[in-house]
């Protein structure tokens, strides 16, 4: 380790120390190590004893900073992973952390511009409008038409902070795992990676833009969800300029009733709108808390949901679409054989798992639930119920279903919060089984005629000379096989003949030896001499 890397992995021992996050570590790794000598391993005294472990960890998160204030985020998603009282603290993270000076971040934004930001913008604040873990926005107008806009920009010198903390943090991550076997579950490691990779892509503020301008167009003209516009020409990775809206936190539920908000109709909205980008686009955001989603208070009779943020955002194959569909919809019929099945058919848990048993464990977890009204039950806790049981027969951590899992919470949690007698069965119920309809069944293949018919129309010119083509190549094939089979029986011949040279060369041979002994040498060595050419012609007729 460097030096710089020692003092910082001083730093955070301390910080984790100061907030008891000593108790985190397994009681095995210490077993043979006298318990004063544990003790004094830890020089530094948890200072909060009175708070609970969950709570504690929130806290020494937020005292690490902007990179593991990330971390903790990520972590409150994996509730497959972490009981509910931490699961719960680390959900507590706000987005709103210390911000950094305005002027720095003026400085970013023009050199990412590569001029002075009054080339392109009038009215900059240098005061930001919010400041996130990884970038800072700030509010300006644009100078061609007076246009309202936010400015975001990546904090300076994160990436060689976030390089040593992530290697700070794969270092403990594989310590965990080697002393505390039970962690192998967790995956302390791939957990690591998994954040990495979403630390990494944040970075790139193109890549949210290219999120965001993908989700406005899948939603162009809705009335259910409006996504900001971005203006590409004056984005970057590390700056993007997108349209400045104004609207009513969707935590604000005060605010909301204040401004007459049908609160029914936009919880139900939030359902639809999660389950169309998971199942019509395969594409949907996947970091909806709070800090993230607006109400846009003009039609309060009509109120439209207003998504910011893209840097997260999930993706469903064709066929997990389809099996997750189909475990949902067997899950409202209780169907658990089907369900137990569907996880075996799509390869989710392995494939000589033990239907029976699997189909059990499921009804064992699953009943006690449906026994109460359906509007007192969380879609997104059966579904963690359904993985935590998946996962007892080995099923392996599924990233697309995590985030699925994740951004499924947060709309039900939000929904329910919004209008508390959500059923969000009742409201998902059609949509599924509209969205079933169209994959299985007449519709579906009405559906895929329509989506061939642009290329069976460009290649219809084509078909009489394929066909043409296809019957000519098929007579060709004919004829050589003929030739093949006549040329097959021809060498057959050749060798039923070189059998019979063989053999008569043989029999002159063997005359020869027997005349050798009872007339003269003369007529001895003819025949021998015919033997031998008779043997001689009749192999080279064998070998061809």
């Amino acid at each position: 380790m460097t030096p710089a890397e020692m003092k910082r992995l001083y730093h955070i021992t301390k910080v984790q120390l100061e907030y008891g996050l000593d108790e985190l570590l397994p009681e095995q790794a210490f077993t043979q190590v006298p318990k004063t000598l544990r003790k004094g391993l830890f020089w530094v005294k948890n200072r909060y004893p009175e708070k609970p472990l969950g709570e504690r960890l929130r806290l020494a998160l937020q005292e690490l900073g902007p990179v593991w204030i990330k971390f903790g985020q990520m972590m409150s998603t994996r509730r497959d992973l972490f009981p509910p009282l931490i699961a719960d603290q680390l959900a507590l993270l706000q987005d709103q952390v210390e911000s950094f000076d305005g002027q720095l971040a003026k400085n970013q934004m023009e050199a990412a511009l590569g001029g002075p930001l009054e080339n392109w913008f009038t009215d900059f604040d240098i005061v930001p409008l919010a400041s996130a873990s990884i970038a800072q926005v700030h509010t300006a107008k644009l100078k061609e038409n007076g246009r309202e806009v936010v400015l975001k920009v990546i904090r300076p010198d994160i990436l060689p902070v976030i390089k040593a903390d992530i290697k700070l943090m794969y270092r403990m991550a594989r310590i965990v795992a080697k002393l505390l076997p039970e962690a192998r579950r967790l995956k302390p490691v791939e957990v690591v990676r998994e954040y990495e990779k979403t630390l990494l892509d944040e970075l790139n503020l193109m890549r949210e833009a290219a999120n965001a301008i993908q989700l406005r167009r899948n939603f162009e003209n809705s009335e259910e969800l409006y996504v900001p516009e971005v203006i590409s020409d004056l984005s970057s990775e590390t700056l993007m300029v997108s349209e400045r809206i104004y609207g009513i936190q969707v935590s604000d539920i005060e605010g909301l009733k204040a401004n007459g908000t049908n609160m029914k109709l936009l919880a139900e909205r939030g359902v639809t709108v999660f389950f169309t980008q998971v199942f019509r686009d395969s594409f949907f955001h996947a970091d909806m808390h709070p800090g993230n989603v607006f109400v846009c208070p003009k039609n309060p009779d009509n109120p439209q949901w207003i998504g910011l943020d893209c840097g997260i955002v999930g993706t469903l194959n064709k066929d997990d679409k389809r099996y997750l569909a189909e475990n949902l919809l067997a899950f409202f019929h209780r169907d658990y054989r089907r369900v137990a099945e569907l996880h075996v058919d799509s390869g989710w848990v392995p494939h000589d798992t033990n239907i029976e048993d699997f189909e059990f464990a499921i009804r064992t977890v699953c009943e006690p639930i449906f026994a109460k009204p359906l509007c007192d039950i969380s879609f997104g806790h059966v579904l963690l119920n359904l993985f935590n049981t998946a996962r007892r027969f080995n099923m392996e951590v599924q990233p697309q279903l995590v985030l699925l899992q994740k951004t499924l919470l947060y709309v039900e949690g939000l929904g329910r919060q919004l209008y508390p007698q959500l059923d969000l069965w009742d409201t998902a119920k059609p949509f599924l089984e509209d969205w079933m309809a169209q994959q299985v069944g007449p519709q579906a293949v009405i559906n895929a005629v329509k989506d061939r018919a642009p290329f069976w129309a460009e290649k219809l010119p084509e078909l009489p000379e394929l066909v043409y083509d296809s019957l000519r190549q098929g007579k060709v094939l004919n004829q050589r096989m003929d030739t093949l089979y006549e040329g097959y029986r021809a060498s057959k011949r050749q060798q039923a003949t070189g059998k019979l040279l063989f053999g008569i060369g043989a029999t002159l041979v063997v005359c020869s030896a027997i005349l050798l002994n009872s007339y003269t040498e003369q007529l001895s060595a003819a025949c021998a001499v015919a033997g031998v050419t008779f043997w001689l012609f009749s192999w080279r007729a064998y070998r061809q």
